[in-house]
């Protein structure tokens, strides 16, 4: 399952310029095969010779001065470094402190796998909202905020598996309790879908690992000119960065790993999304429980339960007639998982089914109609997920497991069961070779301290990947936040989170032991408006 980010956290940095060096000056850990450890270092050394020239960004990009643009060629498969080369757009804000308080590059992966990171440096500007602003300002004067596309999405050579112009179907039907039709439609989808990959993508579908973006990681750090990298990685970005501290453990700097991917080498990726799902079931549970303890606002029942009942009659009534003529129960489904990953969006799904149900259906279209103009990106990058999900490891290639495993977790936890297994279904007919996930935290006594944040209650990244991660990653901190379940604590302000992450960026100082921070406020409905988001000043 992939969703985007919400951005923020809160840097506050200060000195320690960290110089310049050549990219040979370190050398990777042994756990790459031989082969392409010396096409990453042929790769490495060829753009710190070149560096990035950094210009105007691209229109579409959304991208203006002082953000720049530039681009970093890298192989297409690193056990042939001479063979064909891609370019990765890379985007950069300039560090506006003095020099001697700089630290050099910070580099940040929203993740996915498939979501664009280009837009990154934006958030050190005053035109970003205040909160986000506020989140940033003093790592924007002390790092150099970077971030980028990773191949295939975006603006660096970006892959496709179905043709844009049909990729949205809406209204789209309810996931949750397929018939043996609807499985069998899934079935002819997700082969046709993965037939679709290896048509429209070509070569690189068999170099889109996230061992091939982590050398990708590294290519870029020489090509900044940075001897060690400094990182951010949320969600899929913390697997990235686990498996970049594996491949090249003296090239750590700093690295925070936000909303923590499971790295256990037995889960990657068939189990983590069954353990995904279990996951979601308890977050749905989380925003009914909520969503009853405010009945006197949104009338959808006083209990967990009625406010089930309220939902599933919506399902129904728009599997009737599509609210809009677009927005039927799949789309009321997406809109729930939302709520599900963010509780940003509790107020603002309250209200959508809330108002649909007492006759308005205005709010729930307005927000959930599907966006034909952004269909582009969105299955550019559902394209890039399955690429690298389907490929760093091997999927059940037999139905009867699929549907076995699916249906007995669907029992008890119907929520996200057969929404996910939908989405990672063409795993099951990849026509690209699985690769063998690597071993995340070999060499880690090589690494320097680790920070990672996670909430208890995060369902796209379960808390119990956190442990395993930590576990993993000798003298890495945890810092927990308890009782709570948003996706990505970059989006989140919590002083006490913040302030060791602050820590952590300004000095490398990880503190002495984990941390269990208490859970920030969940959102409070202001009348019929909703909720003001603090970014914007809009209500929602």
């Amino acid at each position: 399952m992939r969703r985007a980010v919400i951005l923020g956290v809160s840097v506050v940095l200060a000195a320690g310029a960290l110089a310049a060096a050549p990219a040979s000056a370190y050398v990777p850990g042994p756990v790459d095969d031989p082969l392409r450890t010396a096409g990453v270092a042929l790769a490495a050394d060829a753009a710190a010779d070149a560096g990035i020239t950094f210009g105007t960004c691209p229109k579409d990009s959304g991208l203006t001065a002082p953000v720049q643009c530039g681009k970093v060629a890298v192989p297409v498969d690193y056990a042939d470094p001479g063979g064909r080369r891609i370019n990765l757009l890379v985007s950069r804000l300039r560090a506006t402190g003095p020099a001697s308080g700089r630290q050099g590059a910070l580099v940040f992966n929203p993740g996915g796998p498939g979501s664009p990171g280009l837009w990154f440096p934006a958030v050190g500007l005053k035109s970003a909202g205040p909160v986000t602003r506020k989140l940033w300002t003093t790592s924007a004067k002390t790092y150099d905020l970077i971030g980028f596309d990773p191949r295939g999405v975006g603006h660096s050579a970006p892959i496709s598996c179905v043709r844009p112009e049909t990729y949205i179907h809406a209204p789209s039907p309810d996931p949750r309790h397929p018939s043996p039709a609807t499985k069998n439609r899934e079935r002819t989808k997700a082969r046709t879908t993965a037939d679709g990959c290896r048509k429209r993508s070509g070569a690189m579908l068999d170099h889109m690992t996230s061992a091939d973006m982590a050398r990708d990681l590294d290519v870029i750090r020489a090509a900044l000119h940075e001897t060690r990298l400094n990182y951010y990685g949320v969600s899929y970005g913390t697997y990235l960065g686990a498996v970049y501290a594996t491949l090249f453990p003296r090239h750590v700097r700093r690295m925070v790993l936000d909303s923590v991917v499971n790295p256990d080498p037995q889960g990657v990726w068939y189990g983590a999304n069954l353990n995904q799902d279990v996951a979601f079931e308890g977050r749905w549970a989380d925003w009914r429980a909520w969503a009853a303890r405010y009945d006197s606002v949104y009338k959808l029942g006083s209990t967990a339960a009625r406010v089930q009942a309220s939902f599933d009659l919506a399902m129904r009534k728009l599997a009737k007639k599509p609210a809009g003529g677009s927005v039927g129960p799949g789309e009321l489904h997406s809109a729930a998982e939302n709520a599900a990953y963010y509780d940003q969006r509790w107020v603002t799904f309250a209200h959508q089914l809330s108002r649909y149900l007492h006759g308005d259906d205005k709010p729930l279209v307005a927000a959930e109609a599907p966006d034909r103009s952004g269909a582009k990106a969105a299955e550019n990058g559902d394209a890039v997920y399955l690429a690298v999900q389907c490929s760093d490891a091997a999927w059940p290639r037999d139905w009867g497991v699929w549907d076995r495993d699916n249906s007995r977790l669907a029992l008890r936890h119907p929520f996200e069961t057969w929404p996910n297994a939908w989405m990672n279904l063409p795993c099951a007919t990849w026509p690209a070779q699985a690769g063998e996930p690597v071993d995340v935290g070999a060499w880690a006594a090589e690494l320097p301290p680790v920070l990672l944040v996670q909430s208890e209650r995060d369902a796209a990244t379960p808390y119990e990947g956190a442990l395993e991660l930590h576990r993993r990653l000798q003298g890495s901190r945890l810092v927990t936040e308890v009782g709570r379940g948003s996706h990505g604590l970059v989006s989140i302000w919590n002083p006490c989170l913040v302030s060791r992450v602050d820590r952590y960026l300004t000095s490398g100082d990880t503190g002495d032991a984990d941390v269990r921070c208490a859970g920030h406020p969940v959102p409070v409905p202001s009348g019929t408006l909703g909720a003001k988001d603090a970014n914007t000043g809009r209500y929602y």
